[in-house]
């Protein structure tokens, strides 16, 4: 049976509409992925642990259904990521694409590479509003255990969004 899942887009390197779109296209042309609905893009600065700035992100959401579990689908987010040049060299490195399991159904998972739903997303607006675009009653598991639309009217993150007149394929 296919699970719904959400994942998180971003990219702040290189043109980074076209990353996201080819992110877009390839989950779509996977057999074992459904494409649902994407997001509207937003941009917004760049979260840094330092004060290096860097370029903005262009930020999205995209609901799927797949059969992959859990480790498989975070192999092929990783597999897209480096063909489109990432390179892991330090955490919150700027980077042309970034893909993150954001949740997974109602499955709880951690592991030392990979927790669902996504430990950070309470804090991150650029995450939480694209997502409550598409699906705001999503009733995120424990840790959360709430709706997506209540995380983003809690989330302390304050930091301006532009919404973009622009829509990733679905």
């Amino acid at each position: 049976m296919r699970e719904s899942v959400f994942l998180g887009l971003g990219a702040n390197l290189g043109n980074r509409l076209v990353q996201l779109q080819a992110a877009v296209a390839a989950l779509r042309r996977h057999p074992a992925i459904e494409l649902v609905a994407c997001s509207p893009v937003y941009e917004s600065a760049a979260h840094t642990l330092a004060d290096e700035p860097q370029p903005d992100y262009l930020n999205a959401v995209v609901w799927v259904r797949t059969l992959l579990e859990p480790e498989a689908l975070l192999a092929l987010c990783l597999q897209l990521e480096a063909a489109a040049g990432r390179q892991r060299t330090a955490p919150w490195s700027p980077r042309p694409l970034d893909l993150d399991i954001l949740a997974y159904g109602q499955r709880t998972l951690c592991q030392a590479t990979l927790t669902i739903p996504h430990p950070r997303l309470s804090e991150r607006r650029f995450v939480l509003q694209p997502w409550a675009d598409l699906a705001p009653e999503f009733y995120v598991p424990a840790p959360f255990c709430t709706s997506v639309a209540m995380l983003l009217a809690r989330c302390p993150d304050r930091a301006p969004l532009h919404r973009l007149g622009v829509l990733l394929e679905s």
